[in-house]
């Protein structure tokens, strides 16, 4: 159903076997897709090391988010290779330590427009460079970018997490500019996962062990793997009608203000259990 077969994608951010880039780039290629990845300077061989590890390695392409050339590079290596694109995964966010771990306040304006460029810039540069390949030959390609809930502060995530707030304006601005071309543009804001980019939150284990604790459907943080599903999703043909769209994969977190918590599982299972104690209670 989700009709991969023979279909090519380019998919930024791998760096690991632990990343979520990596994991979709393994699911698509599994459902018949063909894949390139991309990498840059020093850490492309290890973006390269990670490719050994999939079915069949992919190629990595050299792209700097911060290097407007690279962009043009990207498109027309990718134009020769390829008639066309059929999805992109924008898997990309950095930012200097003096921006993140409760730093906001004294961070230099150059640092937090790092952070901004790098994690919501981006995908405005991928997406528009793309966007003839995206929609060449009729296609109506897909761009998919990976969030973090946005909607409030989370302390340690400071410039990051403004820049994923500007991500999602972004990609609401970038849906209904490249609609008319047949271009959807979604985001899916996963729970706190174990990635080389969640090492970086001095509040990470906090921020995780709140998910792990509360979250409605639970949440495992060393299990990347649970996000794939949503990416490919929206990267599929099942999300046709879809765009600007911010779709959360985070066991629920997103929903509640203070989560479900050990107490409240343990009545909410007496409830479902149908014991006549627990309804007799409830009235």
């Amino acid at each position: 159903m989700l009709g991969f077969q023979g279909r090519r994608y380019l998919i930024t951010g791998v760096l690991n076997e632990d990343s979520i880039a990596w994991h979709t780039a393994r699911a698509l290629q599994e459902a018949g897709a063909e894949i390139l990845l991309t990498g840059f300077g020093r850490a492309r061989r290890i973006t390269e090391m990670a490719a050994s590890g999939l079915p069949r390695p992919p190629e990595v392409l050299e792209l700097d988010v911060t290097r407007p050339e690279d962009f043009a590079g990207l498109a027309k290596e990718l134009g020769e290779r390829w008639s066309g694109v059929d999805g992109v995964l924008h898997a990309v966010a950095a930012a200097p330590q003096e921006a993140l771990s409760g730093n906001f306040l004294t961070t230099p304006a150059e640092s937090a427009g790092f952070a901004l460029r790098t994690a919501a810039v981006s995908l405005h540069s991928l997406a528009t460079t793309l966007a003839p390949l995206l929609s060449a030959d009729g296609r109506r390609g897909s761009v998919v970018g990976l969030d973090f809930d946005a909607s409030g502060a989370w302390a340690g995530y400071d410039w990051m997490g403004v820049s994923k707030a500007a991500l999602g304006a972004v990609c609401r601005y970038l849906a209904m500019y490249l609609g008319p071309s047949g271009i959807r543009v979604n985001l899916v804001a996963a729970g706190p996962v174990e990635t080389v980019a969640g090492q970086a939150i001095s509040t990470f284990d906090r921020i995780a062990g709140r998910w792990e604790a509360e979250a409605p459907l639970g949440w495992d943080r060393t299990d990347p793997g649970a996000v794939v599903g949503p990416v490919l999703f929206l990267l599929s043909d099942l999300a046709a009608t879809v765009s600007g769209e911010i779709l959360h994969a985070d066991g629920g977190m997103h929903a509640v203000r203070m989560g479900t918590g050990p107490a409240f599982a343990e009545e909410a299972a007496l409830r479902t259990g149908g014991s006549p104690a627990a309804e007799e209670g409830g009235r």
